[in-house]
């Protein structure tokens, strides 16, 4: 889908409802589309076992255990906890061509997804900012 404000998001809500819920910066991440500074996220560093949820809804979107260090500067995972926990959609902004990473409940923009990732781990990066995320610690 090339155009994201056509599809209709099972858990979305009013915007009113997204400022109240969100902090500034997860609210300019999460539904303007922005992005932290690198290397600065709460969760880039994080190594325990548990589930990343969508920050705006709570759709489990990536287990601790597909997360690894790319070097980039912000979580990076190799998969999601399921296929349809994301949707896709191409992002050309900023002179760039990349595939964009939102949360398929509710429309949130999550972070980018990158052919860079480990080989043998499908060679995917899906690079996410932390103020995206909730983190449940122990959920194996």
């Amino acid at each position: 889908m090339k155009n994201q404000e056509k599809k209709v998001y099972p858990h979305q809500l009013p915007e009113e409802e997204y400022r109240k819920k969100l902090d500034a910066d997860s609210y300019r991440v999460l539904r303007e589309k922005g992005t932290e500074r690198a290397f600065t996220g709460e969760y880039y560093l994080n190594k325990a076992s548990g589930i990343y949820e969508c920050k705006a809804c709570g759709n489990e979107i990536f287990h601790s255990s597909k997360k690894y260090d790319s070097g980039c500067g912000w979580p990076s995972f190799t998969e999601p906890v399921r296929p349809d926990a994301i949707d896709v959609h191409m992002d050309y902004t900023h002179g760039m061509i990349r595939e964009e990473i939102l949360c398929a409940n509710c429309g949130s923009h999550l972070g980018h997804r990158f052919p860079d990732g480990p080989s043998n781990q499908g060679g995917i990066r899906y690079c996410i900012n932390s103020v995206s995320l909730d983190f449940k610690n122990g959920e194996n």
